[in-house]
């Protein structure tokens, strides 16, 4: 098993500033993914097409985007059945989709120490405009994938279409949604979080996990080869540039920050497993070179920008938050969820986010994160309890982000979210102790791809919920993903699900669409 990038100085003693002190500089670890000590192979022999994982592209902007593969000829086995040494790999960047029109070509390093991950950040494209890749090592040539620039940072498009998609429990359910997303006419897909999950494999499931549950860094690289090995999501990858963002699953279930949440293990060594996950996370995903980890920290939360229709705040609400208070689970409301000292986002992130929100020039600012704002009593009757481990249970925060939108007057602030496994439309107003106060936000909460198993298009709890939270709007379970698109006058939403995944073929379905008029953060159901 190959040890972490960044070991533990002292497992004995270890705190997470003494793992962050003791670990290699961050300027050191970020030459590791385009540089190799020793010989590089150019010309290597496999013993299986190398490219299993497929191909993707993250991060657009105006001149460049960030294009991904890893080399794994047996993915399931250790290294992915590559050799212990750095590989040369080829890309070519063109404006065809034959591939005969090249704008740029290059070579990057596969390096052994990121499980020959390539991290292409390609920069003087032509902004706002399709352009088609692929990768070579060999006499092997991957799939070609289709990505796109961002617009100028000064340009008003016309039009921005997106989909968000979260939770895809590879052992509950088949990854249908992504095959009829694959076909969307989409600029950019945003995934919000759970892109595998951690737990052993269970039987009696639709598909089977490749492991007991993860905990080493091997682990965590099997586990993604597994999920990333499904032609569906491989298909989603290959359409458009992805902007993503981890939940909880991607470590443990409900971790919070240095806390491990339902998961009780040494401090120790959860750090090192935090530190696994987050290694393995970035080598699978299509993310600059800035976010790589140092140890059990990733720099993830960042702000992208489609011009000045649309800026995207891309939030890491798991990192830096404080332990769920009540010890997690629906709690009914208690003072200690008004504690200043209870984050979300922690003090930098929050800094960062409200900086961000007054500044941006944008017409719609988009937060892309996790866990549902508003404040939802999901009991029925007189009783109320509301979920520790989403924004309800750090109520401080969660009203000053809310009053940051009124009293600045951000413009058209509409918050992303995945997690729970069910669609929603909530109004986000400005007291949700006085149902009747203005709404200063919206929020679309959107349903996993899987996770869950089959759906319901309608829910039991759907007619309490509703009644007793009249600010949301809609509510559904089925399995899906939702689409978006912006002008500068509008926002559409549309909740896009499939009926069933425990088998294929699953139909596509419109269940809800809502519009929001700029300057005025109401949903109305069209």
């Amino acid at each position: 098993m190959p040890p972490l990038l960044f070991p533990l100085p002292d497992a004995r003693r270890l705190s997470r500033r003494s793992f962050l002190a003791g670990s290699t500089s961050f300027a050191a670890a970020a030459l590791l993914s385009t540089h190799a000590r020793g010989a590089v192979a150019t010309t290597p022999k496999f013993s299986a097409y190398p490219f299993s994982l497929g191909v993707a592209s993250g991060d657009p902007l105006p001149d460049g985007v960030v294009l991904w593969t890893r080399l794994a000829p047996q993915p399931l086995e250790t290294a992915g059945g590559m050799p212990p040494e750095p590989v040369e790999v080829s890309w070519q960047i063109a404006d065809d989709e034959a591939m005969t029109r090249l704008v740029q070509s290059g070579t990057a390093v596969a390096n052994p120490s990121w499980a020959h991950s390539v991290h292409v950040e390609v920069s003087g494209l032509r902004p706002e405009r399709w352009y088609w890749y692929r990768f070579k090592v060999g006499t092997e040539v991957s799939p070609t994938g289709r990505t796109r620039t961002a617009p100028p940072a000064d340009a008003l498009p016309a039009r921005l279409r997106f989909a968000f998609a979260s939770c895809q429990h590879y052992e509950t359910g088949l990854f249908t949604a992504y095959d009829h997303l694959a076909r969307e006419d989409l600029d950019l897909v945003v995934h919000l979080g759970d892109y595998i999950y951690e737990g052993p494999a269970a039987a009696d499931r639709v598909r089977r996990h490749n492991s007991p549950e993860i905990i080493q860094l091997d682990d965590y690289r099997a586990r993604y080869a597994l999920y990333k090995s499904d032609p569906s999501l491989q298909r989603a990858h290959a359409i458009a540039p992805w902007i993503v963002t981890w939940d909880d699953h991607e470590v443990c279930n409900n971790y919070a920050g240095d806390h491990t949440g339902s998961k009780r293990q040494p401090h120790a060594a959860y750090l090192q497993r935090r530190a696994a996950a987050y290694q393995a996370y970035f080598e699978h995903m299509p993310l600059r070179r800035s976010a790589q980890p140092h140890g059990p920290d990733m720099l993830l939360y960042r702000t992208l920008s489609y011009g000045r229709l649309a800026q995207f705040h891309v939030l890491d609400t798991r990192q830096y938050r404080t332990a769920q208070p009540q010890g997690d689970g629906l709690k009914p409301p208690s003072p200690v969820l008004l504690d200043p000292q209870g984050t979300m986002m922690g003090d930098r992130q929050r800094d960062w986010l409200f900086t961000g929100l007054e500044r941006s020039p944008a017409a719609w600012n988009v937060l892309a994160q996790q866990i549902m704002v508003a404040r939802v009593d999901k009991t029925a009757g007189p009783a109320v309890a509301y979920s520790m481990d989403q924004w309800p249970g750090y109520e401080f925060e969660r009203r000053r982000l809310l009053r940051h939108f009124a009293d600045k007057k951000i413009k058209n602030p509409v918050v992303l979210t995945g997690d729970i496994h069910s669609d929603w439309a909530n109004e986000l107003i400005a007291d949700f102790d006085q149902l009747d106060s203005k709404s200063v936000a919206t929020e679309f909460v959107g349903t996993s791809i899987s996770s869950g198993g089959d759906g319901s298009e309608a829910p039991k709890a759907r007619a309490h919920l509703t009644a007793e939270n009249p600010f949301v709007k809609y509510f559904n379970s089925e399995r899906g993903y939702v689409r978006c698109e912006l002008t500068p006058q509008q926002w559409r939403t549309d909740y896009r699900t499939v009926p069933f995944v425990t088998k294929p073929g699953a139909p596509l379905n419109t269940r809800a669409s809502f519009i929001v008029e700029s300057g005025r953060p109401l949903l109305n159901r069209v």
